[in-house]
């Protein structure tokens, strides 16, 4: 397996207000501590990706605006390889407007924009690319035909397929026979398989779902319950580490950027979760959706918990 990444996905600018508590329906309120900074789950994932110390490079779209060029040189510096993120005229980059509590709890709204001019076609320019990656990472935040069309590209040529299936899209169910692992969070979770639960006979019940669908492998994560996997049929839970929070927003890429790395390293599923677990705990102890760890810092986290 070629120890490089392929992400397929979604880029955005996120325009973050934090708050004292998230607002109700209806209710107005006032925030403070505004900024602006890169995001989209697949610019997230292919930074954590990079980050982790993986050749990564991005497929993905951006408008012809300001932002668009932001984004693409915040990837060059964070090391991914942006050449293939396409400038579209005449469409915005994608946004997200995004609300942090204190706690870290968070309300996000994206406007896809130019992630949902990504069409297929993109993707079979983006072939060769594909086929000579050691694992493809896509989500849901551009279009379902786009992401099959990658999907059976890298099927077929024999690279590993990573689907974070979020926002949740019950499209998502033609896509699953093409997908080696799939990685829902809790809530991705009961929202594609009607089955709610963290104990161990509603998870190993989910997953099963999924798994007859299609998927190979699933891999959930569970908040502060850790991470979950159905790994050759069989349940794998591990902890979450402990840490205090400030942001969560972005920790879920993180978590599928790191797994993905130390999947095409070599890493068996286990110690791959456990390497993904803690970069995403560090990166909620960070303010901001770049908050993913370099592979010196895991390494570090993970001597100070042995």
């Amino acid at each position: 397996m070629s120890a490089s990444i392929l992400v397929l996905g979604s880029i955005n600018v996120d325009f973050f207000i934090r708050v004292d508590a998230l607002p109700k329906p209806n209710e107005t309120i006032i925030g403070h501590d505004t900024a602006v900074a890169m995001g989209g789950k697949g610019l997230n994932q292919a930074v954590a990706a990079a980050q982790a110390g993986v050749t990564t490079r991005m497929v993905g779209a951006v408008g012809d605006d300001n932002f668009g060029g932001m984004a693409r040189d915040f990837l060059k510096k964070r090391g991914v390889d942006e050449a293939s993120v396409v400038v579209l005229d005449g469409v915005g980059t994608g946004m997200a407007n995004i609300l942090v509590a204190p706690d870290g709890q968070n309300m996000i709204v994206v406007s896809s924009a130019a992630n949902a001019s990504l069409t297929p076609a993109h993707a079979e320019a983006a072939e060769a690319l594909i086929a000579s990656a050691g694992a493809m990472v896509v989500q849901l935040e551009t279009p379902l035909d786009t992401l099959k069309t990658a999907l059976e590209i890298a099927t077929a040529n024999g690279v590993k397929t990573v689907l974070n299936p979020a926002p949740v899209d019950n499209g998502v169910f033609d896509l699953l026979p093409l997908c080696e692992v799939v990685t829902p969070n809790e809530t991705e979770l009961a929202k594609l398989t009607g089955i709610d639960g963290q104990d161990d006979e509603s998870l190993i019940r989910a997953m099963q779902t999924l798994r007859a669908h299609g998927a190979e492998t699933v891999i959930t994560t569970l908040g502060a319950n850790g991470c979950a996997g159905l790994i050759d049929g069989e349940l794998v839970r591990l902890p979450a580490f402990k840490v205090e929070a400030v942001d969560a927003v972005g920790a879920g890429d993180v978590f599928n950027g790191a797994l993905a790395a130390r999947l095409v390293l070599g890493d068996d599923y286990v110690s791959a979760m456990r390497y993904a677990s803690a970069a995403s705990a560090i990166s909620v102890t960070r303010r901001s959706a770049d908050a993913a760890p370099t592979a010196a810092e895991v390494d570090a986290f993970l001597r100070e918990r042995t």
